[in-house]
């Protein structure tokens, strides 16, 4: 249930890490766990004495070489090992890079309270519930110039400022070493689709007043200039709508609130009825509504089973699908795998937003099948109907303008972006002795003279299937890369009590690219199974009292062994995944202490057919 809230250095213009120095242990420390040289999964925490507190916990999306990966968290090893200090969490907005990763990590451990805008707590509220978490925590909202206390350390201003995404805030948290200010994302919009403008007055105050360190946004640090209003974009989606004959279909990111707005009451204006796909576009604009940052009539909306009952130049259709996301809804209707919508001609596809660093191949993909498919397709930076939601260089000029603070540190962006950002603020005057550029993982400690990098903590990714039960860990990750580049190997070796093979082994390719005859690949791995069997055997086989010891393990080790070398002779340069599969049977052998002593009577027969029992032992193992 929601709750109402209560009270390296810079050098002659180039970057330089700076060396981990010594902490006398009293400093303020910064540890950013995500968002830093990368776009996404931004999480930062706070720690001072024994108390930590958490900024954001976001996601970010897998690259082209994470296969079967849905998602990406950051490694949050030390919340795990440190979750007892962990006193409450401040959410600055309610963007997936920034809110994404909480029901995760509530399942690692729990956080006492989580502060947020209304539009954010709302989204998490739905997120927790389906992950079952909800019960981990309290959720409680805030408005502008709201301040929470969290512990005995830290006391946190929310300061409204404006983003592609309604309820967003800049935070001010007041440290026992001085005023730390984080921007969260921001861009400086005069003309706010919602009308709540940035609290420039109250950023202004605590610039006065002395802020001790700032760390602001850089996404657009290499932009020059002032970033678009969202407001701008209005007159050419209006002008592009109009000039539709049939069917409208919108893309954008589901939770840019303020472009659903534009959208849907450009719709209302001209009389074109709203068909919503996509659950997450449907649960932004449903808690948008409610919490009245999106305003239009209920009648707007009809229901996808309706659309052929509806004139075609009266339909919009508004969809996830922007950065051609595999089960997206237009990714599945460019490919005609959609169940109530398939393109036709006449239609006009409008893409509003931009792709995002390493989706530039699924977007062009998706845009070349829908203009196969007859659909006019408008798209592209020219075209005026997408804005960023991050600032440029001159809406960072002015947040350090405003905030004047003693020290910089750039954050939220890729390694160009920092060294960029820190050039644009070494240009406001501050010196570059007092910023730092830093990496996921690095322990800050900021006292009221300096700032330092003291320690180095775990940091890195925890890619998540789709199955979003559990990490995809690295040697599983591996074997996928594996499988994808090289293929998979599958042998079945049957082998007798005396070191024979009972059988020519079954050998099975999948996926494998090679010049070499399969025949030919058969006959060299059986002839490198028989030859170890005969050379090793007499190690592995022993008599014990009467009976036959088999070193199992040991076979089955030096069969994969003889395998790999055979593969890696015929096949290199490539490397597939090897499976080994081996049968044998169980008479004479003297198994393991779990094994009743009516197994043991069974097991200790003379002749193996006796008992008519066989075990099977299988591995997996990577070709070296």
């Amino acid at each position: 249930m929601i709750k109402s809230g209560t009270t390296p250095i810079i050098k002659s213009k180039t970057s330089v890490r700076k060396p981990i120095s010594k902490s006398d242990g009293t400093g303020l420390k910064i540890i950013p766990l995500g968002g830093l040289h990368e776009i996404g999964k931004n999480t930062c925490v706070f720690e001072y004495d024994d108390e930590i507190i958490l900024l954001d916990a976001g996601l970010a999306f897998p690259t082209d070489g994470m296969h079967g990966v849905n998602i990406v968290l950051p490694d949050v090893t030390y919340l795990r090992e440190n979750r007892h200090k962990i006193k409450g969490m401040i959410v600055t907005h309610g963007h997936e890079d920034h809110i994404g990763g909480i029901p995760f990590h509530l399942k690692q451990f729990d956080v006492p309270v989580i502060y947020g805008p209304r539009l954010a707590m709302a989204l998490l509220q739905g997120k927790l519930e389906e992950a079952g978490v909800s019960d981990r925590t309290e959720l409680r909202t805030v408005r502008p110039r709201e301040i929470v206390r969290i512990g005995k350390s830290f006391l946190v201003e929310y300061i409204r400022n404006t983003h592609s995404i309604a309820d967003s805030f800049t935070v001010a948290i007041n440290t026992p070493v001085g005023v730390v200010i984080h921007t969260g994302d921001f861009k400086v919009d005069h003309t706010p689709v919602d009308g709540e403008f940035f609290d420039f007055q109250r950023l202004a105050e605590y610039g006065e007043k002395g802020v001790h360190c700032l760390l602001s946004d850089s996404t657009n640090a290499e932009s020059p200039g002032f970033t678009p209003s969202e407001s701008s974009v209005y007159p050419n989606l209006e002008r592009i709508f109009a000039q539709a004959p049939g069917r409208i279909l919108v893309t954008t990111f589901a939770s840019s609130v303020h472009r659903l707005n534009i959208i849907l009451s450009i719709a209302q204006k001209q009389g074109r009825a709203v068909a919503v796909v996509g659950r997450s576009m449907l649960n932004v604009i449903a808690h948008a509504r409610n919490l009245g940052y999106i305003k239009c009539r209920d009648d707007l909306f009809i229901p996808l089973n309706s659309l052929r009952d509806t004139p075609d130049d009266k339909v919009l259709i508004l969809t996830t699908g922007s950065q051609g996301e595999p089960l997206s809804a237009l990714t599945r209707i460019a490919h005609g795998a959609h169940r109530q919508i398939s393109i036709k001609r006449g239609d006009t596809v409008v893409f509003s937003a931009n792709p995002i660093p390493g989706n530039t191949i699924a977007v062009v993909n998706t845009i070349d099948k829908l203009m196969m498919l007859g659909a006019n397709v408008i798209y592209g930076r020219d075209k005026g109907i997408h804005v960023s939601g991050h600032g440029c260089q001159e809406d960072q000029k002015l947040m350090l303008a405003l905030t004047r603070p003693k020290f910089f540190v750039p954050v939220h962006g890729e390694h160009r972006m920092l060294v960029k950002h820190s050039q644009t603020a070494q240009s406001m005057g501050i010196p570059a002795e007092n910023m730092i550029i830093i990496d996921n993982g690095d322990v800050v400690e900021l006292t009221p003279n300096s700032i330092a990098v003291i320690d180095k903590v775990k940091a890195g990714i925890e890619p998540v299937d789709s199955s979003r039960t559990g990490v995809v860990k690295d040697d599983v990750m591996r074997e996928r890369r594996q499988l994808a580049e090289d293929g998979v190997i599958t042998v079945a070796v049957a082998i007798d009590l005396n070191g024979q093979l009972i059988a020519k082994p079954k050998i099975h390719f999948r996926g494998v690219v090679t010049s070499v005859d399969h025949e030919v690949l058969n006959k060299s791995m059986t002839q490198a199974i028989e030859n170890t069997l005969k050379d090793y055997w007499s190690e592995l086989a022993r008599s014990f009292e009467g009976q036959k010891e088999i070193d199992w393990v040991g076979v089955e080790t030096q069969v994969e062994r003889a395998i790999e070398r055979s593969l890696k002779r015929e096949l290199q340069p490539n490397n597939p995944l090897v499976v080994l599969l081996m049968n044998t049977p169980e008479g004479n052998i003297i198994l393991s202490d779990e094994n009743t002593p009516e197994e043991e009577s069974a097991t200790s027969t003379t002749a193996p057919q006796a008992t008519g029992r066989r075990r099977t032992r299988t591995a997996a193992r990577v070709a070296s």
